[in-house]
């Protein structure tokens, strides 16, 4: 069980912060005593999520960014010090994903998911490792990947490949940066309930059928659990664990790894980002 101040006096950035995951994972942290800052591209997530989060209790800062983009980046991590002194965890969570089969993707597609999940993720890990490293007193980094990130999986080249980057980035920086006590895990979720990916990605009843009956546990699992994984890995109770993924997917890959081509779908999905 969490203690309620566990993260008392630290601040959190969390890109892709306003929705979903992103957003679970800020009301978890915040729930647990942390001031929050969320990052988004979009206005509207910024808003919506702040209003959560406010809800709850929950002292929050949000900063538009173009994750893609490294000055944005330096500039996002800069209002989150200035508005509360420093940075203490890192969530990167900011992604994008569509269903496109390899010889059909574009090189803009290709970079498109590149650019937010890995080349993101390095840009903020960077920012916020330079501020930690400058202020001492170690931080925690935790990066949400995917459970095809080691298997593969037909029909997210881009997505697979981009995760997979972030893992060896997430060992890395585990290695390098543990002198300045600063500690590099990740989160590899399988299937999620939510109102974003699981509609634009597996958008009938079948190809949800389809992906459950893959499941050992039988069922989705649930953003808070996701969240928990986070707050665990950012947390004191984690202080000899760096370098290391924790995979929250009921099992399924150990069922190897799954084709999202051979899923039924009512149409060509089209992908939408959250960061």
């Amino acid at each position: 069980m969490f203690i309620e101040s566990l993260f008392r006096d630290q601040v959190a950035l969390i890109t892709g912060g306003g929705t979903g995951l992103g957003l679970a994972i800020a009301e978890r942290l915040g729930s647990l005593g942390a001031r929050v800052v969320i990052a988004s591209r979009s206005a509207e997530h910024l808003a919506s999520g702040r209003t959560a989060l406010e809800a709850r209790g929950i002292e929050v800062a949000t900063v538009p960014v173009d994750i893609r983009q490294p000055d944005q980046v330096d500039a996002m991590v800069a209002r989150a010090i200035e508005r509360f002194g420093r940075v203490d965890i890192l969530v990167n969570n900011a992604a994008g994903n569509f269903i496109c089969r390899a010889e059909d993707l574009s090189p803009n597609g290709w970079n498109a998911v590149i650019g937010i999940v890995l080349n993101g993720s390095f840009y903020a890990s960077r920012a916020v490792g330079r501020h930690m490293i400058a202020r001492g007193g170690g931080g925690a980094i935790v990066s949400i990947l995917a459970n095809y990130a080691w298997t593969g999986s037909a029909g997210t080249i881009h997505s697979a490949s981009a995760k997979a980057g972030v893992l060896a980035m997430t060992q890395t920086l585990a290695v390098e940066w543990a002198p300045h006590g600063i500690r590099v895990n990740a989160v590899a979720p399988g299937p999620i309930e939510s109102s974003g990916a699981a509609r634009q990605l597996w958008n009938t009843p079948e190809s949800v059928d389809a992906i459950t009956k893959g499941v050992p546990l039988g069922r989705w699992g649930r953003p808070l659990e996701i969240a928990d994984a986070v707050a665990f890995l950012a947390s004191p109770q984690s202080g000899y664990i760096t370098g290391d993924v924790l995979t929250v997917d009921g099992g399924q890959w150990l069922k190897g790894g799954y084709s999202f081509l051979d899923l039924p779908t009512e149409a060509p999905a089209s992908g939408r980002d959250k960061s």
